[in-house]
């Protein structure tokens, strides 16, 4: 499993998903296992693509983007690196994925930050394949896989909306949290100011 998705995350495609499948339906006590070889081999296999990409990425990308489309991929990068990268490798096949791990390479992200991400995205896709496998058997992830390849665009755009809601309620927890504390070391500088007023007196 380890290297059939790492050959998949090189250039070299594979019908990865129907071969992790198959491993999981037909030794499902090790079902976990097959999940992080599939990671893991996802992850180690898109070094290719990053070397490239870190030697002349930026050109290859380029003469196969639009400029509009370089420009937004350039910018989701130097915001949010690691989820730019994570939520697309998160996607099952139509997603141009390794257009993606391209420009990860080309906008110099941080190698470990790459392994990881990739990681991370790949682990919830095969995990969540696993469990569907494991419930309602192979053919639900063929069904899927096909509902998404026919839907790739309202699929990829609902979900985009979610990530950005989520990432705007959180900065706005944050913000709310930053300002709860400085309230609170205000009002006890506040205090303490009182008390050695009264002190003093």
């Amino acid at each position: 499993m380890l290297a059939f998705a790492a050959v998949d995350g090189s250039f070299f495609g594979m019908p990865l998903d129907a071969i992790f499948v198959g491993y999981v339906y037909n030794d499902r006590s090790r079902f976990l296992l097959y999940v992080l070889l599939a990671s893991a081999g996802g992850a180690l296999g898109s070094i290719v693509i990053y070397l490239i990409g870190y030697a002349g990425g930026e050109v290859l990308l380029r003469k196969r983007l639009s400029p509009e489309r370089f420009e937004k991929i350039h910018q989701s990068f130097e915001h949010h690196e690691f989820w730019a990268l994570m939520f697309p490798a998160m996607l099952p096949p139509p997603a141009p994925f390794k257009i993606v791990v391209l420009a990860a390479a080309a906008f110099e992200m941080n190698f470990g930050h790459f392994l990881l991400a990739i990681f991370a995205g790949r682990f919830v896709r095969f995990l969540i394949e696993a469990l569907l496998t494991l419930w309602f058997g192979p053919g639900v992830v063929t069904l899927a896989g096909n509902l998404f390849a026919h839907h790739f665009v309202w699929i990829v755009t609902g979900v985009a909306v979610l990530v950005v809601a989520w990432l705007m309620w959180r900065r706005a927890k944050m913000s709310r949290a930053k300002t709860g504390r400085a309230k609170t070391g205000q009002a006890a500088a506040s205090a303490d100011g009182q008390d050695a007023g009264r002190s003093t007196t």
